[in-house]
């Protein structure tokens, strides 16, 4: 599903190396502005984007603030990159409005944006590099379903309802419940910023106001942890547990059985793809509106097949 550059290095941590003869030459620098750093996630889109740096011969920065909230310092870091006269610009939006003004300053000046992991309600991106996101939650939904025998009741611990990801997770899976299982009841959508001590505190909130529950979806990295810890911590037993995205904990979970399994996407093809798209859209290239990155249910039966490995991170 992914090519091989994708999946070599897709756990690197290396530092991109000296800019190439041909940044040095054209002085062609394309920073990514991302959601945070506090995600072993976004280290792993960092590592992708770095590897086509290097392979385009193009300077890039990428940088977020400390956490999924800050969409105040999300602006600011977006409006100083625009400041700087860049070839073109990588965001990921945490909030879908909110950056619309400064993205419209970069069209006016003719700086292409592409859009990655979570895009904007508008049309300015050329392109955006994401996983398709409802089909993802659609997916944890049905292996819910599965695992609780079609009837139950269950929850969601989501990271925001501003980020385009945020809401398409959440919708996919309530949908997807709505539409097919009309014996599952989606008691609450609770949110916990993408934060594993907020989720953990969510997730305890939750489950003692339905001591019922069959099961949970956490919607990114920092839910799914909360979610495992605050079950630990209130000793909660038989409850299904799905997350998303990778990193140790998570991982740690699933093959210990607190946790069912996950939807993984592939965060070094996002970096990847962002950078690639972006030096064909400053050159006037055609790039496609949509660029899939795909995604895969794991669990413990297949967590060490070599093509869900590679798309994994720690």
């Amino acid at each position: 599903m992914f090519s091989r550059r994708f999946i070599l290095g897709a756990l690197s941590a290396a530092t991109l190396a000296a800019p190439a003869s041909m940044a040095a030459a054209e002085d062609i620098y394309i920073p990514l502005v991302s959601k945070g750093f506090q995600h072993q996630f976004w280290q792993a889109v960092k590592s992708g984007a770095e590897q086509a740096a290097d392979e385009y011969g193009v300077t890039i920065t990428f940088e977020g603030p400390d956490n999924e909230t800050m969409v105040d310092r999300q602006i600011d870091m977006l409006a100083a990159a625009l400041a700087n006269n860049p070839k073109a610009i990588g965001f990921a939006a945490l909030d879908s409005q909110a950056a619309i003004p400064l993205l419209k300053q970069a069209n006016d000046k003719g700086i292409p944006i592409i859009a990655f992991d979570s895009g904007v309600d508008s049309d300015i991106p050329v392109s955006t590099a994401t996983t398709d996101n409802l089909a993802a939650a659609s997916l944890a939904a049905d292996k819910m379903a599965d695992m609780i025998g079609g009837k139950g009741k269950v929850a969601v611990v989501a990271h925001d309802q501003t980020s385009r990801t945020g809401i398409d997770r959440r919708d996919g899976f309530v949908n997807r419940m709505a539409e097919k299982y009309p014996d599952i009841e989606v008691v609450t959508v609770q949110y916990g910023q993408g934060d594993h001590l907020k989720s953990t505190e969510v997730t305890k909130a939750i489950l003692t106001a339905n001591p019922d529950l069959n099961g949970i979806f956490g919607t990114n990295e920092g839910s799914a942890i909360g979610v495992v810890n605050g079950v630990q911590e209130l000793g909660t037993e038989g409850l299904i547990i799905i997350g998303y995205d990778s990193g140790k904990a998570q991982k740690d979970a699933i093959k210990s059985g607190l946790m069912a399994g996950a939807i993984t996407q592939n965060p070094v093809g996002i970096g990847y793809e962002t950078v690639k798209a972006a030096v064909a859209a400053m050159k006037g290239e055609d790039v496609p509106a949509l660029i899939d990155t795909g995604f895969y249910y794991y669990d413990a039966t297949n967590i060490d097949d070599p093509k869900i490995s590679a798309v994994l991170y720690d």
